[in-house]
């Protein structure tokens, strides 16, 4: 393990092994470890998790984690765990980890990263926490299986932003991505690795031209983008998003039927990964749900520039639930 304290006093980013891979996770709050060395007798009842989209790297909601933070009065820790092999491995380890430990088959697979993200529970949670989990994207797809495969989860709320939960390969993006995700990755390695190569002032310039569009892009996703100039992290996250176009398919009205009253959805009214038919489907097929639509124009990759109107959106929603 290596950890490493950031900017604020009270925010630290990880680097673990779970499931053989390397995870990165960024807390925001106290650390459930810090207290039994300090005057706190009891370690918070509450935690917000943060299960991100694709790519998987908590560096991306940074800004958004510390809004959430400050809006619920910094009483709860805000952490996010990143996929499996979606982060850069500091210089002392290695993408996988070698002895092996507890490893999953297919760890960097869609079926693989949820239970990541249950072995991360189970290792750094205490049991009886109450949770209250984030999803973006496939994280929301996560989140429902977490929730179905370990039903006895505390789970106080769930916030499902821009769920792409089903059908994905027929979105206007996933008719898109889907040949190149599942057919024509191979051939981004090269130029992936090129730009590896290029000192990193130079990539961080060439990813402020690209993001040039957006007038109040936020600066700290700058460091994340150029971390994912990496051959293994792109392939690791380019591979997920190739099942995530085989996999998701039907949604699950089961388990939503079943946690109804604990999820709550969030669409976006222009979102090419999630178009709004699907927001509609939702609504008539669960018409008590909690299920609202974007009114403010935010864009799916709300973390480039909205992370922090999202997370005072959250509070607004969901102060009322987690007062613990």
């Amino acid at each position: 393990m290596e950890c490493s304290v950031l900017g604020a006093r009270d925010e630290t980013t990880e680097h673990l092994y779970f499931c053989g891979a390397v995870t990165e996770v960024l807390k925001i709050g106290t650390s459930f470890k810090q207290h039994s060395g300090s005057s706190l007798k009891t370690p918070p009842k509450l935690l917000f998790l943060i299960i991100p989209g694709n790519p998987g790297v908590v560096d991306f909601y940074k800004t958004f984690m510390q809004t959430l933070h400050q809006k619920f009065g910094s009483r709860y820790p805000v952490w996010a765990v990143s996929h499996a092999g979606h982060c850069v491995p500091p210089d002392t380890m290695d993408m996988i980890e070698d002895p092996p430990g507890m490893s999953v088959n297919d760890v960097f697979g869609l079926n693989g990263q949820i239970e990541h993200k249950l072995a991360f529970l189970r290792e750094h949670v205490p049991r009886a926490t109450q949770l209250v989990l984030i999803g973006h994207s496939i994280g929301c797809y996560i989140i429902l299986e977490m929730i179905k495969r370990d039903p006895e989860l505390q789970v106080v709320k769930s916030v499902l932003l821009f769920p792409t939960i089903e059908r994905m390969a027929q979105t206007p993006q996933g008719k898109v991505m889907t040949p190149v995700l599942c057919h024509l990755r191979y051939i981004t390695y090269l130029p992936i690795f090129l730009l590896s190569l290029l000192p990193e002032t130079l990539k961080a310039a060439i990813v402020k031209l690209i993001f040039g569009g957006l007038r109040s892009l936020d600066h700290t996703v700058i460091p994340a983008t150029v971390s994912l100039f990496s051959v293994d992290c792109a392939a690791n996250a380019m591979y997920m998003g190739g099942q995530e176009m085989r996999k998701v398919l039907a949604r699950d009205n089961f388990t939503i039927n079943q946690n109804l009253n604990k999820l709550l959805f969030y669409y976006g009214a222009s979102d090419h990964w999630c178009p709004m038919q699907y927001y509609h489907d939702m609504k008539r097929d669960f018409p008590d749900g909690d299920i609202k639509l974007c009114e403010n124009g935010i864009r799916h990759a709300f973390v480039l520039d909205a992370g922090k109107e999202v997370a005072s959106l959250i509070f607004e929603w969901i102060q009322s639930d987690v007062q613990t």
